[in-house]
C-alpha cells in the first residue's frame, strides 16, 4: 500500500497530491482506504487507474471524457452520447486550431520578409502603430498592414532560405541532412509546423545512404509516388525502382487503400523485393502496415522504411507501430503525410549523398 506521495511519485508526470485528491472529489478515482492514522492508502489498482488518466490527459481528452471512458463495462446505450460530446469537442478544438493557424500565418508573413522587403516592412509597422484602433475595424487593420507590407514583393525573388532562418524551430542539435530533408518538406507544403511531427530513427540517414550507395531498389506504394522520384539521380547511385499497386488510375489515398486490400499478390512482391530495399509510402496505410507485419516476422528486411501514408485511423497507427519496430525509417507522427513529401524524403536523401558523399555529420553524437 502507498500514501498518496508515494502514488505520485510512482506515477511521475508531473501529478501532485492536491490533483489527485481532486479526482477523488469528481469521482475519477475511488475514495482510497484509510489507515488507523487517517492516512489515504492506495494499491496496485489505483496505480494502473492513475496511469490511464495520465495518458488519456496527456491525449487532450477533458477529465469528463476520462470519466465516462474508463467506467468499467460501460453499456453501448452510452458509447453514442460519448462519441457526440468527443466529436462536439473536436470541432472546438478544431476552431481554435483555425484561429492559431490564421494567427501563424499572419507572423509568418511577417518574420518571413527577407532583408530586401525589410524596410518596407519597418516602414509599415510603424504606420500600423498609427492606426486609430478605436475606429477601424479588424478587417481594415488588416487590408492596410498587407497592403504596405506586399508592396516590395514584386521587385525580388523570394529568399526561402532566410525565410528558413526565422521560421524553422532551432534544429542546431539535428544532423545537416537530416535539417536539409525538413527544410524541404516544409517547402513542399508550406506548413513550417510540420518540422516538429517529423521522426527519424537513430540510424535513419545511415543505413539510407547505404542501400543507396549499393544500388538498392526504391519502391513505392503507388505509381503517383514513383512518378515523384528523382528517376535521374537514383539513375546516377545505379538505383531502380519498383511500384507496389501499379494501377495508373489511383488518385488518392482511399483508392489506393481499397485496391490493396483486392490485390492478393503483395506478399509475394514483399519477398521479392524487400531485402536491403527502400520503401516510399505515401499513400495507402495498409501497406505500412503490413510492411510492418513483415518485418515483426523477419519475413522482410528492408534497408529503410519512409512512412508518410495519408489516413486518420490507420495511417496513425501504422507509423506508432513502425516506429516500435527494429528498422530504420521516416515518419511523422498522426495524419500528417502524402506521396509528395514522402518522396521529397527520399529524393532529398539521394541528393545528399551525391552532393556530400563524404559528410558524416549523422554519425556524430
Amino acid at each position: 500500500m502507498l500514501t498518496i506521495k508515494q502514488l505520485t511519485q510512482t506515477v511521475g508526470h508531473s501529478i501532485t497530491p492536491r490533483m489527485v485528491r481532486h479526482y477523488h472529489q469528481i469521482g475519477l478515482l475511488p475514495q482510497p482506504v484509510r489507515s488507523e492514522g487517517n492516512y489515504r492508502l492506495y494499491d496496485q489498482p489505483a496505480v494502473e487507474q492513475l496511469r490511464r488518466i495520465v495518458a488519456l490527459k496527456q491525449q487532450g481528452f477533458q477529465l469528463a471524457h476520462i470519466k465516462q471512458m474508463l467506467e468499467v463495462e460501460m453499456p453501448a446505450l452510452q458509447t453514442e452520447p460519448l462519441l457526440e460530446q468527443l466529436q462536439h469537442e473536436y470541432q472546438g478544438v478544431q476552431q481554435q486550431l483555425i484561429r492559431l493557424r490564421q494567427t501563424a500565418t499572419a507572423l509568418e508573413g511577417i518574420l518571413g520578409r527577407d532583408r530586401l522587403c525589410q524596410g518596407i516592412q519597418a516602414e509599415a509597422l510603424a504606420q500600423l502603430r498609427l492606426l486609430d484602433v478605436e475606429t477601424q475595424t479588424v478587417q481594415t487593420l488588416t487590408e492596410k498592414l498587407w497592403q504596405h507590407l506586399d508592396v516590395a514583393v514584386a521587385d525580388h525573388p523570394e529568399n526561402f532560405q532566410q525565410a528558413l532562418q526565422r521560421l524553422l524551430p532551432d534544429l542546431s542539435q539535428r544532423p545537416e541532412i537530416e535539417v536539409d530533408v525538413l527544410s524541404h518538406l516544409v517547402l513542399s507544403c508550406g506548413d513550417v509546423g510540420l518540422a516538429a511531427f517529423v521522426r527519424f530513427s537513430r540510424d535513419a540517414i545511415k543505413a539510407a545512404r547505404a542501400a543507396l550507395t549499393a544500388g538498392c531498389t526504391v519502391i513505392g506504394d503507388v505509381p503517383a509516388v514513383v512518378a515523384s522520384l528523382d528517376q535521374a539521380r537514383l539513375v546516377h547511385l545505379g538505383c531502380g525502382w519498383q511500384t507496389l499497386i501499379d494501377d495508373p488510375h489511383l488518385d488518392s489515398a482511399a483508392d489506393a487503400e481499397q485496391r490493396f486490400w483486392q490485390d492478393d499478390h503483395w506478399p509475394q512482391r514483399f519477398e521479392a523485393w524487400g531485402e536491403g530495399s527502400i520503401w516510399v509510402v505515401g499513400y495507402a496505410p495498409s501497406v505500412l502496415m503490413r510492411l510492418c507485419d513483415a518485418l515483426a516476422s523477419q519475413s522482410l528486411r528492408p534497408a529503410l522504411i519512409i512512412g508518410l501514408p495519408l489516413g486518420f485511423s490507420h495511417a496513425p497507427a501504422a507509423k506508432r507501430r513502425l516506429i516500435q519496430l527494429n528498422v530504420p525509417y521516416i515518419t511523422t507522427e498522426g495524419s500528417l503525410g502524402g506521396g509528395l513529401l514522402a518522396a521529397v524524403v527520399l529524393n532529398r536523401l539521394a541528393a545528399s549523398l551525391i552532393e556530400k558523399p563524404n559528410c558524416h555529420c549523422y554519425l556524430e553524437g
